[in-house]
């Protein structure tokens, strides 16, 4: 992972220059969970998740992003194919805010002002941290008190983005979230009635979106060599 990073950053230097190329746009779509409750499937947008994107083009190829994404995740026993799940009944709703930063590879060369470069799938390395609720302690007979938790996952995805009309663009995104937690769906191995699933699998969630956005510096969209 360093080696890779190390060189993602050598090939944004080798193109950097004083120019100030940045994009800025609003992201919208849908979320879904991963886990011990509900469906099983990896890509099933079930919530709203809206959020902000900024980017700064270092080159053609790499673009420096950073994001705030707002998401509710919910699941539903009653969703699933599993007999078991559905037979046990459990549902819960949370709520994920999130902020990242990473990196987008663009497949192809990708510049605004140029004809034939106006379009590129891409690949999304993030880090991210996010904040959830989870349950802290049962205070009477199924209801229970909750807290605010922050942790780390690990985000990869994919995407493609094209231009719409002068300086702005749409990118469609499918990103997903390994986390180091078991507890998005409330799980609590100390609590009884909150004790479920496998404890050996982490939590993941998914986000399935489309962002329009503004490039602003120039020329539009990367820094000249």
């Amino acid at each position: 992972m360093k080696k890779l990073f190390l060189f993602f950053t050598f090939l944004s230097l080798t193109y950097f220059s004083q120019a100030q190329i940045h994009e800025i746009g609003i992201t919208l779509g849908g979320s879904n969970y991963i886990g011990d409750i509900g469906k099983e499937s990896y890509i099933y947008p079930n919530n709203i998740a809206a959020g902000i994107v900024y980017k700064y083009n270092a080159n053609p190829r790499i673009a420096w992003r950073g994001a705030f994404t707002y998401a509710q995740i919910s699941a539903n026993d009653a969703d699933a194919k599993n007999s078991v799940r559905k037979n046990r009944g459990i549902s819960f709703t949370n709520t994920i805010k999130e902020l990242s930063l990473g990196l987008d590879f663009n497949f192809w060369e990708y510049d605004l002002s140029t004809v034939h470069k106006t379009a590129s799938p891409y690949l999304i390395f993030e880090i991210a941290i996010f904040n959830a609720k989870r349950p802290q302690k049962e205070t009477s007979p199924g209801k229970y008190s909750y807290q605010n938790h922050y942790s780390f996952a690990i985000p990869f995805g994919i995407g493609y983005k094209t231009k719409l009309i002068h300086d702005f663009s749409i990118a469609l995104e499918l990103r997903g979230r390994y986390t180091f937690t078991d507890s998005l769906d409330y799980n609590h191995k100390e609590i009884k009635l909150l004790s479920f699933g496998n404890p050996n699998n982490n939590d993941w969630y998914m986000f399935s979106t489309i962002s329009f956005i503004y490039t602003f510096g120039r020329p539009p969209c990367y820094a000249p060599r």
